[in-house]
């Protein structure tokens, strides 16, 4: 009687004991995790927990493979690109909100500070994109993931705007008085004449790369910098961006305002992507996360050995 008082009390009536797992199976599962998580490792982590360099160059490969097949229709575009850019002056100027042909009129007739922010342009769109990705690949391995995904999901925003709706950048309406300003001063890496000219989208003004990439570059910075400065520079980069592309007739406002939009659109999908989808949210970052699931992993198998519970507690930053 009193032995079967005790078991009620431990297991109250209606309530089912829970059955625990025994040692050897509790090992197997662990065995079986262990293999599965190598094998996630080899293909798309690196021993030091980077991201594997034939992933990321696939990454590029498919973008840039994405670009030039909308590039490609630029001859039935052209049409619908002029008219969609004269639309947009239009309607900026009737909301008073058109600096890009006082702008390019000043820097036509100012040759050195034309050229300077030519090169600008054409330079620091990429040298300052792929150096932040660089050293997010080399230096901070669990951040590059999530971020280089923002990146991607702004391209490919761009990408389905472009196809959707071409428009031609202002230097390309002599008509209403823009001049190209990175043609006139004869500044080399121009894509808009020349050899290089077909291999860039001309007809795709809208929305702004330049301030996309600009913006989630600022992002880039103030996550993994704490210097006042560091983030003070992350601030004006896109603002100084802004205006070389306004002062150059490559963009008008609103594709800047467009730009910026798609940045902060690719930020809150990437995340909305973490906390909705498991399978993205357990890769985010890497090795770093299929360490922490191992070190779970023994520490259960560990505690069913010794005849404990088996209940894990959960390491640090794990993600769940």
């Amino acid at each position: 009687m009193a032995k079967h008082a005790q078991g009620s009390a431990e297991h109250p009536a209606g309530v089912p004991a829970t059955p625990r797992p025994s040692p050897a199976a509790v090992v197997a599962t662990v065995s079986r995790e262990r293999v599965g998580t190598q094998l996630i490792r080899r293909i798309f982590t690196r021993a030091d927990g980077r991201a594997p360099v034939w992933l990321e160059a696939i990454v590029v490969i498919w973008l840039l493979w994405l670009y030039d097949q909308i590039n490609n229709l630029a001859p039935l575009r052209r049409v619908a690109a002029l008219h969609n850019a004269a639309g947009l002056l239009s309607l900026e100027r009737s909301l008073n909100i058109s600096p890009e042909l006082g702008l390019d009129r000043w820097f036509a007739s100012h040759a050195t500070l034309g050229l300077a922010v030519s090169y600008y342009y054409v330079a620091a769109h990429f040298l300052v994109t792929f150096g932040l990705l660089g050293y997010l690949w080399w230096r901070k391995p669990r951040a590059y993931r999530p971020l280089r995904t923002q990146l991607v999901v702004v391209n490919l925003i761009g990408f389905v705007v472009f196809w959707l709706y071409p428009v031609a950048p202002p230097r390309m309406l002599a008509s209403h008085g823009f001049r190209d300003i990175i043609a006139i001063t004869g500044a080399v890496g121009d894509f808009h004449q020349g050899a290089l000219a077909s291999t860039a989208d001309q007809y795709a003004a809208m929305p702004s790369l330049h301030i996309a990439w600009a913006s989630w570059c600022a992002v880039v910075v103030w996550t993994v910098f704490e210097s006042r400065v560091a983030r003070a520079l992350a601030v004006l980069y896109p603002f100084l961006t802004a205006f070389v592309v306004l002062a150059t007739g490559n963009h008008f406002l609103l594709d800047v305002f467009a730009g910026a939009a798609v940045a902060a659109a690719a930020v809150g999908i990437e995340q909305a992507a973490a906390r909705k989808i498991p399978a993205y949210r357990r890769r985010r970052y890497g090795l770093a996360h299929i360490r922490t699931r191992t070190a779970i992993a023994h520490t259960t198998a560990s505690g069913a050995s010794a005849g404990g519970t088996g209940t894990p507690t959960p390491a640090p930053g794990s993600l769940g």
